[in-house]
């Protein structure tokens, strides 16, 4: 398939710069596939969609304030750090700014000395390999010291109601470098009415990096390759999604990487394997789903692999004409924007 066949066109100013007021009032476009009918609701309206004995699985991935400003030791030039993933204790692969001037040997200062890394290596893609020096608990520091990294298209510097708004309210393990966007929009107050109309929550985590941003740079699609993400299942979970399948309930996959997670941990006959692993998977239409059956999901880039995953499950001409009916109707675009549920 061509690059273009998944392409779309988005005036600039519907792509969301803040979250909505609150964050199940955002919007929701509802696709049935079976008669092709989409309605346009609010996000609060999802559990008329839901039936007891349905089960909807969440990425609890937590997003680090992984953007750290600091100084080169030897210069007192300003840097920028950029965390990309954990490679063992204190070390981290990181993307720096300006890369040209930090190389093996030198040394950063974030928070006047408050925590110190050492540029070890060059990493892959001019990223660096680093260790950080400091006294406390590393996680703690990087709350103090760090800032939420916002997506690209976000045109401002991250703030205050970031911290909040751009984590889920189930977020629980710290890792990823970009939220699991399509949970953003669920209330404590929701999820709560969601269990008591019998409707099962699981959970799998996820950690996002930076390459789900990454654009698809090959003219034929099925020449791309997908950047590897880290995810875990426990065995509750695990139970909970196998036991909703053989029961006869539905999968409601929330979000892209709740879906990745899930069809790669999943066996030849649909049920999920617990444990950890390493997902380099790629879905895009011909795939076929061994465990999702519907997904809530926000709207993506043009040409991005997200928008081609949310074609796999429907198929592309329904979606790009869903994207171009939301566009006509001002849905809010990305990772602040409004949501769509495939049912």
């Amino acid at each position: 398939m061509h690059i273009n066949d998944f392409d779309y066109n988005l005036p600039e100013e519907l792509i969301a710069q803040h979250p909505a007021d609150k964050r199940d009032e955002s919007r929701l476009m509802v696709i049935d596939r079976n008669t092709g009918e989409l309605a346009h609701k609010h996000f609060y309206d999802i559990l008329e969609y839901l039936n007891p004995g349905d089960c909807m699985v969440m990425n609890n991935s937590k997003v680090l304030p992984a953007r750290l400003f600091g100084v080169k030791e030897s210069t007192g030039a300003k840097v920028e750090f950029l965390l990309i993933k954990r490679i063992k204790g204190d070390t981290w692969e990181t993307m720096v700014r300006p890369g040209k001037r930090l190389h093996p040997g030198d040394r950063v200062s974030f928070g006047d000395g408050t925590l110190i890394a050492e540029i070890i290596e060059h990493g892959e893609g001019g990223t660096r390999i680093v260790k950080f020096e400091y006294e406390g608990v590393f996680l703690e520091l990087l709350e103090q010291l760090g800032k939420i990294p916002l997506p690209p298209y976000i045109e401002r510097e991250s703030g205050a109601e970031d911290k909040d708004r751009y984590q889920t309210v189930y977020c629980k393990e710290e890792g990823s470098v970009a939220a699991p966007t399509a949970g953003l929009h669920f209330t404590e107050d929701l999820l709560h009415r969601a269990e008591e109309k019998g409707i099962k929550l699981a959970y799998v985590t996820l950690h996002v990096g930076i390459g789900t941003f990454r654009p698809v740079k090959c003219e034929t699609i099925e020449e791309h390759k997908m950047h590897f993400e880290e995810y875990h299942i426990d065995e509750e979970n695990a139970n909970i999604i196998n036991e909703t399948k053989r029961s006869g309930g539905r999968i409601i996959s929330v979000g892209t990487t709740s879906t990745r997670t899930m069809e790669s941990a999943a066996e030849d006959d649909g049920t999920i394997a617990p444990g950890e692993g390493s997902t380099g998977i790629f879905i895009y239409p011909g795939y076929r789903f061994k465990v999702v059956d519907c997904l809530i999901t926000n709207f993506h880039l043009p040409k991005s692999t997200l928008l081609m995953l949310v074609s796999a499950l429907y198929n592309r001409e329904n979606i790009i004409s869903a994207y171009n009916e939301a566009v006509a109707q001002n849905y809010r675009f990305f990772s602040y924007g409004d949501a769509m549920f495939i049912v």
